[in-house]
């Protein structure tokens, strides 16, 4: 059996593109919203007399959602491979629906127990197996769908979910802290966040039904000649590139936890700098997925990259010395704006240097590793080293050392966009991807 793509010589319409943004922010919303309300999430099921315990429980927590992920990206990136793109989005978007369901009911420790966290840790591990499964079929079916001079900014769309979702997380968050006293943020209004996100799973799901296929999977043969070990050196590169794309995008995340448990500024204030971090993602992103398909993936992760390497440490120091609103929001701004430019184009490179035939199974574990073993501890690692050292730089050395790292492995990744491509075998990949 061929391979089956959809005609992508003409326009794609947007209503595709649009349910699978959709469903992929909506998800990202449901996974990262509990990142932004780890102080209270950790006070309400993790409850200690040393408020910094209670944060890195909670925060030991949120990392627990990554242990999953590659299993997730495993099974569920698999199903997309062997029955299609869309069953895949299903199943990770209902079982996702169901996490965040329970995470918001689940009573506080002070009601039943060790049983509250216990039931955090499971709802959180679900939550991190659909997330592992979501990228990869999803990713692809960007990618699969847009016309071959412009699959940079169809797959940017990835990038771009998932900062509307931080965007929307932090609206939110910033709307409940101007409405609500610090008490009643921790004992309901973090709630009312992830009840938010559980109110849209039956939209996600009914736009999510209506898509059409992108993909019929191979047989077994062709399956077994496109493995993903005879892929291992794209897989290797993928891992380095989104481990350092990775921890860039927790740290600005982390910037609510960190101007508030660190910083000591107000909860309004913190979680405007979360806006900020989702406005310049969704202002930047497909910019630099379109500049992508002009100029090439390599040149858009690299200058970006480099001017926010020597940018880190003074951003930092600006933060921490002034701890101004003004700085908080500035600094935070032009350090997400260079991270999303940069780091845009590494998704769309890993996808389209990898064959049609593993493409989902193979963006999910790859994406789910670098996730789980770097974005998972990073939090927690920032904040057990803040804690250790008293040095609030802490976050902007341990980024710094991560995107040296991604830097090196910017440099030795081959060009993939088709107009720019330098190796015809990477682009007569790409074409076979075309229906005859």
């Amino acid at each position: 059996m061929k391979t089956v793509m959809p005609k992508t010589d003409g326009p794609v319409p947007a209503r595709l593109v649009a349910a699978v943004v959709v469903g992929n922010a909506l998800e990202f919303y449901d996974f990262l919203t509990y990142a932004f309300f780890a102080v209270y999430v950790g006070r309400a099921f993790f409850p200690s007399n040393i408020p910094a315990a209670s944060l890195l429980a909670s925060l030991g927590t949120f990392g627990v959602g990554f242990v999953t992920r590659p299993i997730g990206g495993l099974v569920i990136g698999r199903i997309g491979d062997r029955l299609g793109r869309k069953p895949a989005m299903i199943l990770s978007f209902s079982l996702m629906g169901v996490a965040i369901t329970g995470l918001a009911l689940t009573p506080p420790h002070s009601m039943i127990g060790i049983a509250a966290p216990l039931l955090v840790i499971f709802f959180r591990m679900l939550q991190g197996f659909a997330l592992g499964g979501e990228v990869g079929p999803s990713t692809a079916f960007l990618l699969e769908a847009a016309p071959l001079q412009r699959r940079g900014f169809y797959t940017s769309f990835q990038s771009w979910s998932q900062h509307l979702a931080i965007l929307l997380a932090g609206l939110v968050g910033f709307g409940l802290a101007n409405i609500l006293s610090e008490q009643q943020l921790q004992d309901f209004g973090w709630r009312i966040a992830f009840l938010a996100g559980v109110a849209i799973v039956p939209f996600g799901l009914i736009v999510r039904r209506n898509l059409p296929e992108t993909f019929r999977a191979p047989d077994a043969g062709m399956r077994e000649r496109a493995s993903l070990r005879s892929h291992m050196p794209v897989a290797v590169l993928g891992v380095m590139l989104l481990a350092s794309g990775t921890i860039g995008t927790y740290i600005t995340s982390y910037m609510t936890t960190y101007a508030i448990a660190t910083l000591h500024m107000h909860a309004n204030v913190a979680f405007a700098a979360t806006i900020v971090v989702g406005l310049c993602g969704v202002t930047f992103d497909l910019v630099s997925g379109a500049l992508s398909d002009r100029i090439g993936r390599k040149p858009m992760m690299l200058v970006p990259g480099v001017l926010l390497l020597v940018s880190i440490l003074p951003a930092f120091y600006v933060i921490a010395h002034y701890r101004t609103t003004a700085t908080l929001l500035g600094a935070t701004a032009m350090l997400s704006s260079l991270l999303s430019l940069s780091t845009c184009p590494v998704v769309t490179w890993l996808t389209e240097s990898l064959p049609a035939a593993i493409r989902s199974s193979g963006v999910s574990l790859v994406y789910a590793v670098s996730i789980a073993a770097f974005g998972g501890t990073t939090q927690y690692a920032v904040t057990w080293l803040i804690n250790l050292t008293g040095n609030a730089l802490t976050p902007a050395w341990y980024w710094t050392a991560a995107l040296t790292i991604g830097i090196t492995a910017m440099i030795a990744t081959r060009e993939s966009a088709p107009l720019k491509a330098a190796n015809p075998e990477t682009l007569s990949v790409q074409l076979s991807d075309k229906p005859a």
